[in-house]
């Protein structure tokens, strides 16, 4: 009969806290990004910045969607601007490459936008927040010989009554 072992889980790591070396949240959002992203580290979010200037009057017919591996995929508008761009792709792709100093994509694909939004076209909107109005109540302070102003609840009360008191 063959002897069982005991199951103990996985085995736990555990660190020194001065084993880890410390970083801002933005280094460390880069870093996990870029795990996500492989080699290109970031580079297609400067492409996509740079593009309009990149690609001068192609960047009003070629809009950036993505990519999948080494294929860049761009959008057009129509079948025929689409059609009209595959003559562009080796323009295209000597473009991009050259920006990113070596052979990044080595094909093109169209499609056609339908509704999709480009990379490009997203824009952050701020949202403003009002302070809301406070309704004041009717009988406010009536109980303020009621409550002891040295406990917690008092102090609270005097509060509640001075916030009204202002407006």
């Amino acid at each position: 009969m063959a002897k069982k072992t005991k199951y103990t889980g996985p085995k736990k790591r555990f660190f020194h806290p001065r084993q880890r070396s410390l970083c801002t949240v933005g280094e460390a959002m880069t870093e996990f990004v870029s795990t996500l992203d492989g080699k290109n580290k970031l580079r297609l979010a400067k492409l996509w910045k740079a593009w309009p200037d990149l690609m001068g009057e192609l960047a009003e017919f070629a809009k950036p969607l993505g990519h999948r591996k080494t294929t860049l995929i761009l959008a057009a508008e129509d079948s025929v601007a689409a059609q009209e761009l595959t003559y562009f792709a080796p323009e295209i792709l000597l473009r991009i490459n050259s920006f990113f100093g070596e052979e990044v994509f080595d094909k093109v694909l169209f499609e056609l936008l339908n509704g999709r939004v480009p990379l490009g076209g997203y824009e952050l909107q701020r949202t403003h927040f009002q302070r809301a109005k406070i309704k004041s109540p009717g009988n406010i302070g009536g109980m303020k010989d009621k409550f002891d102003p040295e406990s917690a609840v008092g102090r609270c009360y005097l509060k509640y009554v001075r916030l009204f008191e202002k407006s």
